[in-house]
Parts: C-alpha cells; sequence; structure tokens
C-alpha cells in the first residue's frame, strides 16, 4: 500500500544525503516542536531557547559557502528542510525561512566580502538573528511605493521610516533594511544592514494576530537612524535587489506549505481511523474517503512541482515566474487541505489539540505574505501573455 504521505514514491528521486538532511529535521521537529506547538501557539510564543539546536542542524544559511557558516547543501536539500520545519508550524519554518532567504541571502548576494564576512558565520551560528525590512504600513504588495527613505549624510546615510509585518523584527540583532534614496541622481532603492542597537532603531510587536501566533511579528521605527556607508549593500540597487530575496523566501514557502499540509492530512487519516460512528470508523464512509483522497492528490502534485523547482534551482535554470506560481498554488492548495482536515476531525478540529485548525490559521498568512495569491496570478499572467495587468 502506497504511504498516503508521498503517494508518487517522490521520495525515491531524492539524494541519500538529502533524505539524511530531511531525517534530522524531522526528528527534531517530532521530539522538541510537535508536543509544545498547540500551547506556544495559542501563548503566541516563539522558543527562542531552541535557536542554538536549530543552528547545529544547519537551518540557517545551509545553501550558502562553508566560509560563511553555510554547509552548501543542495536546494533540495534545503527545501525538504523548510517542509519539515512547516510540519511543526507554520511560524517555525517562517523563522529559519527569513534568517536564511531574506537576511543572510541579502546580505550574501549584495553585499561587500566585509559584511559576509562579519554577520553571515554569526547568523549561521544563530548568535545573530535577522530581519527583513521591506513591508510597510502602507506598501505591501507594491513595494515600489515605500516611504522610508535614506538621505545621505557626511558619513553614510540617515534612515527615517517605518515598516510593518516584519518577522522576528522585535528578536532581532541586525535588520536589512529597504529605503529609498533622497537627493541622489537615481533616487533609486537600496538596502542598508542596520543594527537594532542603533540610536533611533525601535520595535513594537503585533499583539493581536489570530493567525501565525507562533512568530514574533513586529514593527519597525527608524527616527533619523545614522549609519555609515559601510552599511549600505553595495550591490543591490532598484527593486531587484529585495525582489530577489523574495525569489529565495517564496521558493522555501512552496516547499514549508507540503509540511503543513502533509501534517494535517497524517492526523486527519489517524483520526477518521479511529472515530466510531454508526458502529465503523468514519474512515469507511465514501465522503470521508473522498476527501482523503482529494488531500492526498493535491499533495502530491505539490511534491512533484516542489522538486521540479529544486532541480531548476540547482541547475541555474529557475525563474522567479515559476516560484510565484508554485508559491501561489501550494500556499492555496494547503490552507484548503487545513480546512478539509479540520472539518474531518470535527468539533475537536477547533481545538489546539489537535492541529488543522492552527495550521488553517497560520496558512491565512502564508497565502497572502510574500506576494498574495492575486500578485502572482498576475506576474505569472503578465509572463504568459506579455500584458502587463498590474
Amino acid at each position: 500500500m502506497a504511504r498516503a504521505g508521498d503517494y508518487y514514491d517522490v521520495e525515491a528521486l531524492y539524494r541519500p544525503e538529502e533524505r539524511q538532511v530531511r531525517d534530522v529535521v524531522r526528528r527534531f521537529v517530532a521530539d522538541r516542536i510537535r508536543p509544545h506547538a498547540g500551547q506556544w501557539w495559542q501563548e503566541g510564543h516563539f522558543p527562542l531557547e531552541l535557536v542554538p539546536e536549530m543552528a547545529q542542524l544547519g537551518c540557517f544559511g545551509p545553501t550558502l559557502p562553508e566560509q560563511y557558516g553555510g554547509a552548501e547543501l543542495s536546494p533540495l536539500a534545503y527545501g525538504l528542510m523548510m517542509q519539515e520545519l512547516e510540519y511543526g508550524d507554520s511560524g517555525l519554518r517562517s523563522f529559519a525561512s527569513v534568517q536564511s532567504s531574506l537576511a543572510m541571502y541579502a546580505i550574501y548576494r549584495w553585499g561587500s566580502e566585509e559584511q559576509r564576512r562579519q554577520w553571515l558565520p554569526r547568523m549561521a551560528a544563530g548568535e545573530v538573528i535577522g530581519c527583513f525590512g521591506l513591508t510597510e504600513p502602507d506598501a505591501g504588495s507594491d513595494p515600489g511605493s515605500m516611504q522610508t527613505r535614506a538621505v545621505r549624510t557626511a558619513d553614510g546615510w540617515c534612515l527615517s521610516g517605518a515598516k510593518r509585518w516584519i518577522t522576528n523584527g522585535s528578536v532581532a540583532q541586525v535588520a536589512v533594511v529597504w529605503a529609498k534614496t533622497v537627493g541622489e541622481p537615481d533616487d533609486a532603492i537600496r538596502g542598508f544592514v542596520v543594527p537594532t542597537n542603533t540610536p533611533g532603531f525601535s520595535t513594537a510587536v503585533i499583539k493581536t494576530k489570530a493567525s501565525m501566533r507562533m512568530s514574533v511579528t513586529s514593527e519597525l521605527f527608524l527616527d533619523q537612524v545614522e549609519v555609515s556607508e559601510s552599511a549600505r549593500l553595495p550591490g543591490a540597487q532598484g527593486l531587484s535587489g529585495p525582489l530577489s530575496c523574495l525569489t529565495q523566501a517564496r521558493y522555501g514557502i512552496a516547499w514549508g506549505t507540503i509540511g503543513a499540509a502533509r501534517a494535517c492530512l497524517d492526523e486527519a487519516l489517524a483520526y477518521t481511523g479511529s472515530r466510531i460512528a454508526f458502529g465503523r470508523p468514519i474512515a469507511a464512509t465514501q465522503l470521508v474517503q473522498e476527501r482523503l483522497v482529494d488531500m492526498v492528490s493535491r499533495i502530491g502534485v505539490m511534491q512533484l512541482t516542489a522538486h521540479r523547482l529544486g532541480q531548476l534551482h540547482e541547475a541555474g535554470a529557475l525563474h522567479h515566474q515559476q516560484v510565484s506560481l508554485a508559491k501561489r498554488d501550494h500556499a492555496r492548495a494547503a490552507l484548503e487541505i487545513a480546512r478539509e482536515a479540520r472539518e474531518l476531525l470535527g468539533g475537536n478540529g477547533i481545538t489546539t489539540d489537535y492541529g488543522p485548525m492552527r495550521h488553517a490559521a497560520n496558512l491565512e498568512t502564508v497565502d497572502t505574505y510574500e506576494g498574495t495569491y492575486e500578485v502572482h496570478t498576475l506576474a505569472v499572467g503578465r509572463d504568459i501573455t506579455g500584458h502587463n495587468a498590474f
């Protein structure tokens, strides 16, 4: 009998070292995360005490060169790692994703050699937590309309503005902040590596979330924050800088959502197989089997798509529109699977004693952040038609 969570035996397509990485993270999630995830989610608590363990597992910057603290893992290994973390909770995967694909990748891809050596090894070791300051209160899907400004000074730059919905913001020691330069010939968007203890830099935790509660989400405030020229990411100019980082993060989301979907399927299978109604398990009814098979079908498509994305990534042939389509489809499919699983669990499904309600609430955010379903639809639509409908 085929395994429901891997019906097409995608497992056989991975290299032994990739399966090994996955299995190590899977054990960590099973032992250290899942027994507490419901309680942590209700309390709005992220287990910072586990960050050193996550670093030891190589969860931060795993695809980066060893000289910067990375493990030079394949994109497929990184994807499997994100999948297992999100099997535990989307907030856990989000922490690692922001640290690796946004903050660390920005410094690696667009930073100077001095910046790479100053920050990346400590971030890979979990000694420094990073965040990525792009989204603003009035600039989400349209980052080009950001209001944060950078003005050149005698010694560097002065940053002023506010960022919102920033994962890790209030626990980070360093922020990659994107701002529009003022008074420069091109007035381009540029990135800056800003230690969060810099005078004028402050944060506020967003405490009213009904989703991603096991994730620290914050506002950043920059009140004439003075940084030197050495803080600027020299390779980044224009929106291509932050958008390239978002492509890396969306790649991780395309994998991570498979983990959330699998967690919901596994719980739905176990529950419906043991829940007796009218003298038999409810899994023995046609309506329940139809829903379970729909879940298996969607997860199989997600797994095959993610594997192909990983192959393209490794070959250097991955286009950001392909990532957009996968993020769009996988986040929405995982959300629908979580809702179905919640319903199959009946009244028990609304409690955090089980996972589907928590995953469903989290996936409402995952469906929205890093580009909404609609924005990714238009990005792919523009790619296939040549017409911009934004």
